[in-house]
């Protein structure tokens, strides 16, 4: 199964307060972007601003977590080698530039042929070795790494989270129902995001604001900011194929070289430096090398998902059990299972090898639904249709049916699907998923899904049993 997002991400319970607390926070949200000439010296940078519900720690601790999911997923250089050796000691050399700052940076040099680039909250910055084949100068490689510096100092990935959760979220769910308060609820977001993910969409007032304060870090650190802008054009000149993968990633605010201009045109005239015999030698040693495609990597990582995680051994709960306490419900669980938050408004309770790459193979979703006023029979279909059209192939394997749920009226339903486990020769196996759901005196609804592929449901029966029989509504 898919770990549960978009359309899933509206079933919360309704606050009368809601609407005020987020109209509120739009309005702080609707920040503008920093303009006029630059000035010299590192106390005088833009300042992050806009709406974001992440403190610094909150952000690095989130970007540890995002880039270790990146770093198994693609095929980087080693650490140790030349190549990533150079990158890191610019990328530091340039962070250096920025005032002082919570930030936890470091670098690293993905195997990929695209020319593109990336920074995850809190420090994290991912360069192809595509884009350093694609480099003039070190200049021109520098206003990319500082250019990932700046989505970092800005906080764009989170300030981008906090406002799309804004969006997407309905006035009536502030506060919902698996949360305390819709702070501690955006804090966790994205927990399970891997690259590709809402923290590497920005919008171009973003990348406006990266292009002038990596101007401003390219000034500071001696080298020449228009070689940023003249990167980014030469890249916009190679429209083979739909053009480099950067540019999708990284949309042109438009007049890039004009714009960084007049934001340098009152900054002391300097010195730069503009190539290095390092660079030559560096760039040559990334020519000789054949990076992989995106689709190779792609491929890599389908077939470098270990199997062997999914084991009944691996996922087997330990005998005990602890106590999960959400406020509104709570319920017993393995002890050597966790709790995930999972996308907007659920958790997620599984086995740490039951998850991998945003998929869950085992485990039980929990949420929560406000509803209009709605019987349970009707949410619980609101609920089934949005599980449906988040996970394509997913479907009713039954009729739905009344059941006890310690005193308390509740709905089962068996659903089908297709698990991201496969069989001996590849094909993915088919997957069970028995859908539990409650009505709360305030009508809100709690739902369960409880997820297992077909062949290892049965086994897995009395642990879900228990769970269930545990359910508390507070």
């Amino acid at each position: 199964m898919q770990s549960v997002g978009g359309e899933m991400r509206h079933l919360g319970v309704r606050r009368r307060t809601g609407s005020a607390v987020l109209l509120v926070l739009l309005i702080v949200g609707c920040a503008t972007v920093s303009k006029g000439p630059l000035q010299p010296g590192r106390a005088a940078y833009p300042a992050p601003s806009g709406v974001d519900f992440y403190s610094p720690e909150q952000e690095v601790q989130l970007g540890k977590q995002v880039a270790a999911q990146a770093d198994a997923q693609l095929p980087e250089l080693p650490p140790d080698s030349e190549i990533s050796r150079y990158v890191s000691n610019l990328g530091q050399k340039l962070a250096r530039q920025l005032p002082s700052n919570p930030y936890q940076f470091n670098f690293k040099v993905v195997n990929e042929k695209d020319i593109n680039a990336f920074a995850l909250p809190g420090g994290p910055v991912r360069v192809n070795l595509g884009t350093i084949q694609a480099a003039d100068n070190e200049a021109q490689l520098d206003g990319v790494i500082a250019h990932e510096i700046s989505h970092v100092y800005m906080r764009h990935s989170t300030r981008n989270a906090s406002k799309e959760a804004l969006a997407s979220i309905p006035l009536q769910i502030a506060g919902a129902v698996l949360g305390n308060g819709i702070g501690g609820q955006l804090a966790r977001l994205g927990i399970q995001f891997g690259a590709g993910s809402v923290f590497l969409k920005y919008s171009r007032d973003a990348e406006s604001e990266a292009d002038r304060v990596g101007a401003k870090i390219m000034y500071e650190a001696g080298y020449d900011p228009r070689a940023m802008a003249q990167f980014f054009e030469k890249l916009e000149g190679e429209t083979g194929n739909g053009g480099p993968q950067f540019l999708s990633d990284h949309p042109n605010p438009g007049n890039r070289a004009t714009a960084v201009m007049e934001e340098i045109s009152q900054l002391p005239s300097k010195n730069f430096t503009k190539d290095t015999p390092q660079f030559d030698h560096i760039k040559q040693l990334a020519l000789q090398m054949h990076p992989y495609t995106a689709q190779q990597i792609a491929e890599m990582q389908k077939q470098r998902r270990p199997q062997e995680q999914f084991t009944a051994a691996n996922i087997q709960p330990s005998g005990q059990w602890r106590a999960l306490n959400a406020g509104v419900f709570s319920m017993q669980y393995p002890a050597n299972w966790q709790v995930y938050q999972n996308g907007r408004v659920s958790l997620l309770v599984a086995p740490p090898a039951g998850v991998a790459q945003n998929a869950i193979a085992y485990g039980v979703l929990i949420g929560g639904y406000a509803g209009r006023g709605e019987g349970l029979d009707q949410a619980t279909q609101q609920i089934v249709a949005a599980l449906e059209r988040n996970n394509p192939g997913m479907h009713p394997a039954g009729n739905a049916g009344p059941v006890n749920l310690n005193g308390a009226p509740a709905i089962r339903l068996d659903l089908a699907g297709q698990s991201p486990v496969s069989d001996s020769d590849g094909s993915p196996m088919p997957e069970r998923d028995v859908l539990v759901t409650t009505q709360r005196s305030d009508g809100s609804v709690i739902w369960m899904l409880f997820i297992a592929p077909e062949p290892q449901f049965n086994a897995m029966r009395p642990i879900f049993q228990q769970m269930i029989s545990s359910l508390q509504l507070g």
